[in-house]
């Protein structure tokens, strides 16, 4: 069955909603940085700042900066390029892979072998076929990958590559609409839609007196009151949610509604045993992820 722009803009929410957490779990698990250290990281940081941003090559604090977009870069700094010097980015690359099957075993447990997974990567590799790397880097850098094997590696490069497409398109959405790194933060944290206020501010490495400023500008320009988006900050929210949606539409259109919403399916299950098996520090989220 084929799907319209309008429909493709649901799905592409829909379907992030439901693959990001198999994405993300490999930065809160003990094995990725055990993996990290091992390839001569430090650590801490370093091992997320220099495994995203790893495809893209031994880039700079600045390029790192620009293509995460809401992390402090004071911090970034600290830890690249000084990653660079103690482990090559094709290092690093090996030791996330190696991490992504480890954690993916463990997490996931027998459904880590099922026929429903291997469903799902082969849905999932299917939709990247609708990705393109125009103004893209992270999802470029990632897309020159060599493909892995094992079907659950597959599942975790494919949606790690319609993650960052989209993450891409979010960007120049924000930026569209001058919402700036920690703004965008700030205001993301007020829908309700993603961490909890401390864990946002410690994983992105902001301080107490930088939040309080930007949300003193926020209130100021009558986005936030209080801590609350005001009407216009929720109508700039939609808008620029609207407007990545409306960017991450490509492997919805190429896989369809029917095999969209069945990778959604198969992935919210998945995600839900990850979750049942400690992927995530409890009271992580404002929300429930699946």
């Amino acid at each position: 069955m084929g799907v319209d722009h309008d429909e493709a803009r649901a799905l592409a929410y829909r379907c992030h909603r439901a693959t990001d957490s198999l994405h993300s779990l490999l930065y809160f698990a003990p094995e990725a940085e055990e993996r990290f250290t091992a390839a001569g990281l430090r650590p801490g940081r370093m091992g997320y700042f220099a495994s995203r941003s790893a495809p893209m090559g031994a880039v700079g604090p600045g390029v790192v900066a620009a293509t995460f977009y809401n992390f402090n870069p004071e911090v970034i700094a600290r830890h690249i390029p000084r990653a660079w010097s103690l482990a090559k980015p094709e290092q690093v690359l090996a030791a996330r892979a190696d991490a992504v099957d480890v954690v993916m075993r463990r997490l996931l447990g027998e459904a880590v072998s099922s026929p429903e997974l291997a469903e799902a990567a082969e849905l999932a590799r299917a939709a990247t076929e609708g990705c393109t790397a125009e103004g893209r880097p992270l999802y470029a850098g990632n897309a020159e990958l060599d493909w892995p094997a094992e079907p659950h590696a597959v599942l975790w490069h494919a949606i790690t590559l319609l993650r960052e497409f989209r993450g891409d398109g979010h960007i120049a959405a924000l930026v569209a609409n001058g919402l700036g790194g920690l703004p965008a933060l700030v205001t993301h944290v007020a829908t309700g839609k993603s961490f909890r206020p401390v864990f946002a501010k410690s994983l992105r490495g902001w301080s107490d007196e930088q939040w309080a400023g930007a949300v003193a500008r926020l209130q100021a320009e009558g986005i936030l009151e209080g801590e609350a988006l005001t009407d216009r900050g929720v109508e700039l929210r939609a808008r620029i949610e609207d407007q990545t949606n409306a960017a991450a539409v490509g492997p919805w259109l190429v896989l369809g509604a029917e095999r969209s919403a069945r990778l959604a399916e198969l992935c919210r299950e998945l995600s839900r045993t990850a979750i049942a098996a400690g992927a995530y520090p409890p009271d992580l989220f404002a929300a429930p992820r699946v």
